[in-house]
């Protein structure tokens, strides 16, 4: 029976019946309604309140290329933000991009200055206790790019588990968590954002630079990386998902079932061929 229900009949009971502690009872059944229908109307879910407001805001840190990155007219765009704007088309809603660090979206999730995060971030069970996931929409794992001085020394990730190595990660990332699991031993340091940690490689300054496999094989196009070497096989497995605050369910639902229906379209497919096999928009990124 719904709470809505209890409002209605609860009153019939009380006055069908006497008697004092049948009456202090239904009193109690009264609030305790009253305050279930209050809770749904105050903890609506973000994708309702952004239909209500006419705009879905994202949290993002526009630096991990092909999933969300700044173009040279210093627009947001990327696979994911492609996903997100196909997104907000089918909720009849504008799309507002909220940039802030990486290591700042979980906290400001919780803080609902976004409705959900969108930024390539990786469900792992420590995040799952601070905020829930919708499916994945893509999976991804860690690579590594190396200095040249080590070509034919190193060919695994487990040969940088030494002290004489120093390994650049991106801090608040999975790589970095990576980083200290599998490399326990060797130096590590982390950046705030990617691109300075591939850049201590090329400078001389670390050996290796850890990150996702996407991230690194674009990098690795790039002129100004094309001395360094990579370890292309992946050394975790990291599915991506979206992010909403905990016990938000029916924006999970939505989502979801969302996920699922650009899949079963083709629109995923044409987005996922545009920012992974097609490069043409690789001469629009800084």
């Amino acid at each position: 029976m719904r709470a809505r229900d209890w409002v209605r009949i609860a009153p019939l009971i009380c006055l069908g019946h006497g008697g004092f502690m049948l009456k202090r009872y239904c009193s109690a059944l009264l609030i305790g309604a009253a305050a279930l229908i209050h809770i749904g109307q105050v903890h609506a879910g973000a994708i309702e309140d952004a239909v209500r407001r006419g705009v879905l805001k994202v949290g993002t840190t526009p630096t991990y290329v092909p999933f969300e990155m700044t173009d040279k007219q210093g627009r947001i765009v990327g696979f994911e933000i492609d996903l997100l704007k196909v997104m907000s088309q089918a909720l009849g809603v504008e799309l507002e991009l909220v940039s802030v660090p990486y290591i700042a979206l979980v906290p400001g999730l919780k803080a609902k200055k976004f409705d959900l995060i969108g930024s390539g971030m990786t469900v792992t069970q420590q995040r799952n206790l601070t905020l829930n996931f919708s499916d994945s929409f893509i999976v991804v794992g860690q690579t590594v790019l190396l200095h040249p001085s080590l070509v034919g020394k190193v060919t695994s990730v487990e040969d940088l588990d030494d002290a004489s190595y120093r390994i650049a990660t991106t801090e608040g990332t999975t790589g970095e968590a990576a980083a200290r699991r599998f490399l326990g031993a060797a130096r590590l340091s982390s950046f705030a954002t990617p691109e300075e940690g591939v850049r201590q490689v090329v400078d001389g300054m670390a050996d290796a630079f850890i990150h996702d496999a996407p991230y690194n094989l674009i990098a690795l196009s790039r002129p100004e990386n094309s001395a360094l070497l990579s370890l292309e096989q992946p050394f975790t497995f990291e599915p991506l998902a979206f992010g909403v605050r905990k016990g938000d369910f029916d924006s999970l639902n939505w989502i979801n079932h969302f996920l699922n229906q650009v899949a079963q379209d083709g629109t995923y497919d044409r987005l996922h061929d545009r920012w992974f096999k097609d490069t043409a928009w690789l001469e629009d990124i800084d």
